[in-house]
């Protein structure tokens, strides 16, 4: 299996990882080429125990590709994951979600055939609809699963909490 994780941010690296340790080939996508660069060349930005090896492991393997280039890696993806940043607004506190559907909207322009696109950012209730109203705005003609997956990760124990989650909602 091919998936896509948007954004190379602690979710996103994490899970990127750990989906490669289960055996699943992966393009991890940001739009920041220096820290692309830096994975690429085995700088890790984050500190988790044990995701260095992790990384290094996979990416030998070839199952953990690092790259800004969104379209290539979802036009060969089954499932795209978006694990992008989802700031609070200034003024009211609200989830930003600029980042989600930006992400979302990009993906469906660059989709070849069905798709499930998952959301692990932490979003509110309601915004897959809103997810996929505008991916059908985009592309009409997309077979599309829009779902969410949030993420419980513990700084200094997410590797333990992906590979063996006490729940998934």
């Amino acid at each position: 299996m091919k998936i896509a994780v948007i954004g190379a941010g602690y979710v996103g690296l994490v899970s990127g990882a750990c989906f490669a340790e289960f055996g699943v080939d992966v393009a991890l996508v940001d739009t920041d080429s220096s820290k692309i660069e830096a994975l690429k060349a085995g700088r890790i930005p984050i500190y988790e125990p044990r995701l260095d090896h992790l990384v290094a492991d996979n990416a030998k393997e070839g199952r953990l590709a690092f790259t800004t280039d969104l379209e290539e890696a979802v036009a060969g993806a089954e499932a795209v994951f978006l694990a992008v940043g989802t700031p609070t607004r200034r003024g009211d506190g609200h989830a930003d979600l600029t980042y989600v559907f930006a992400a979302a909207e990009q993906v469906a322009r660059a989709a070849r055939g069905p798709l499930v696109l998952v959301t692990k950012s932490t979003v509110p209730v309601g915004t897959g609809r809103e997810v996929k109203k505008r991916v059908l705005a985009a592309r009409p003609d997309l077979d599309i699963t829009v779902a969410s997956n949030p993420e419980f990760l513990r700084e200094g124990a997410a590797i333990g909490d992906f590979m063996r989650p006490d729940r998934i909602v």
